[in-house]
């Protein structure tokens, strides 16, 4: 009972209930007005048709503008001015514009070194298309003095991220989607509050939208007064907007400037499987030691400025300004971010990317497996052209509505060729790609519209690094407790789930 009263006047349960007055007051008076006014329901109609024809001329994805064109064309009256509140996917002009300060601020911090890019040039010319991509598009370069190691699960990484704080002897910067209050945060936290009082710099930084529940309402404040220096990434109002879409999913920590972690892991005790809360969770991370580093450094202080319109000079958090000795090179390492606000998606064309060049195989964990008309074709494409292609799906889902959409792609990517495998003992949260024993990827960005579209993500796409085999081998590893999906099996499912899955299919983009 004591967990029910929590629950119901949790700040997630008053946001959810506020919402949804507010979205039943709006269709309540738009239908009372068009009932009074008939002059006004021809004109809210006029609207729902001029942007079904907007809709169709405009340069998107088709997914994304059939998810709304259905609506429309089936509640005309309301469906128009649906969309002009929600469905325009660019972020809010407030946001927009601290991006923009914060990105300009930063480039000239993110130099390209030629020696590196033409070395690469003479190695591989696809490698070097793919890094030249990530340089233009998503402004952070690549680097050789740079170690990689792949973190296969979240105890892993728990366990080296704790040894790497402890060392810390200058500061620390943590950037997570969810912190939630338990065994992983609570040693962390214990871990952050000695270095507080040794006089190190700490910052944090979470989502709002993530850890609502979990955390305090005023838990920047609670951090602060410990001596952390505190952020909440687009603080999540409780009224209808656009805005509460562009999250930070980005999972980053940086420690002295030169040794970072990225991945798939949050700070929350189902990724260390403390406790069994959809199976065993199958997560990965990368750590990384070098210069490289100095891209998530850059990434965490983007959205540290956009939080709190702080400018911070960045050169005392180089990687080489607490790190006197070379740093040792292990293959080619490129840290990426990618943003909602700059109509770029880098996350889905560095995926596209790995798997246009691919030869031999790709091999993919996601969680979820949303994927727009360009990925299916890219996969379907590789599958056809004989590259084994296999993708590795949670076989219990964390939401049973995604994990039927997930569901629902099986059937046509396995008609092309492709093998799909489902984690049998639980939830894979892992994000990685791994491509011909050359390039790999580790990182947050998920195979669903959100992530490729909506979200601030980051990966690391990697070239020949001792990870690209540790990645590879984890994934081999793991299908030894996968099970395989047969065409025949997807067949087998009932009508009504099919019907349901074909529905739930149609709205992906808007999930």
């Amino acid at each position: 009972m004591k967990k029910i009263t929590k629950t119901i006047f949790s700040r997630l349960a008053v946001v959810v209930l506020m919402l949804l007055i507010q979205f039943s007051l709006l269709i309540f008076f738009m239908w009372k007005l068009t009932d009074y006014f008939v002059y006004l329901y021809g004109v809210l109609v006029a609207l729902s048709v001029v942007i079904i024809v907007y809709l169709s001329s405009k340069k998107d994805n088709p997914a994304y503008k059939l998810a709304w064109t259905i609506p429309i064309l089936l509640f005309p009256v309301f469906g128009g001015v649906l969309y002009l509140m929600f469905g325009k996917r660019q972020s809010s002009k407030s946001l927009l514009h601290k991006m923009d300060v914060a990105v300009k601020y930063t480039e000239s911090m993110l130099e390209t070194d030629e020696n590196v890019t033409q070395k690469l040039l003479g190695l591989d010319r696809n490698a070097w298309c793919q890094s030249e991509y990530i340089a233009k598009y998503a402004g952070f370069p690549a680097y050789c003095d740079t170690t990689t190691e792949y973190l296969p699960l979240g105890e892993i990484k728990f366990k080296r991220l704790k040894e790497e704080l402890e060392k810390a002897q200058h500061f620390i910067f943590l950037e997570y989607f969810i912190i939630d209050e338990g065994v992983m945060w609570g040693e962390v936290l214990e871990i952050l509050e000695r270095k507080v009082a040794e006089g190190l710099e700490v910052r944090v930084m979470y989502d709002d939208a993530g850890c609502m529940g979990l955390i305090p309402y005023n838990y920047a404040n609670i951090l602060r007064k410990k001596g952390i220096k505190s952020a909440v990434f687009n603080p999540f109002n409780p009224y209808l907007s656009t805005q509460l879409n562009n999250r930070d999913h980005r999972k980053i920590a940086v420690i002295d400037g030169h040794t970072g972690f990225t991945g798939g892991i949050n700070l929350a005790d189902e990724y260390i499987n403390a406790y069994p809360k959809h199976g065993h969770w199958k997560d990965a991370s990368i750590m990384l030691k070098g210069n490289g580093v100095w891209n998530l450094t850059v990434m965490f202080f983007q959205l540290w400025n956009v939080a709190t319109g702080e400018i911070d000079s960045y050169e005392q958090y180089r990687p080489r300004i607490h790190h006197a000795e070379s740093f040792e090179s292990d293959g080619f390492v490129q840290p990426y971010g990618d943003s909602p606000t700059d109509g770029e998606n880098v996350g889905e064309m560095v995926y596209l990317n790995m798997i246009g060049r691919a030869k031999d195989y790709i091999y993919i964990n996601t969680p979820y497996l949303i994927i727009d008309n360009e990925l299916m074709t890219a996969l379907s494409l590789a599958a056809k052209s004989g590259v084994d292609v296999r993708i590795v799906t949670p076989h219990h889902g964390d939401k049973w509505f995604v994990f039927m959409v997930t569901q629902s792609y099986y059937l046509q990517l396995i008609q092309a060729g492709v093998k799909i495998y489902e984690y049998t003992p639980g939830f894979i949260h892992a994000k990685t790609f791994v491509c011909d024993d050359l390039y790999a990827t580790v990182g947050t960005v998920n195979l669903d519209f959100r992530s490729l579209y909506l979200h601030y993500e980051c990966g690391v796409w990697m070239y020949k690094t001792r990870s690209v085999a540790s990645v590879k081998r984890d994934f081999l590893e793991t299908l030894n407790v996968c099970q395989r999906i047969t065409a025949e099996e997807c067949r087998k499912v009932p009508l009504w789930k099919r019907v349901l899955r074909s529905i739930l299919k149609l709205f992906a983009p808007l999930m």
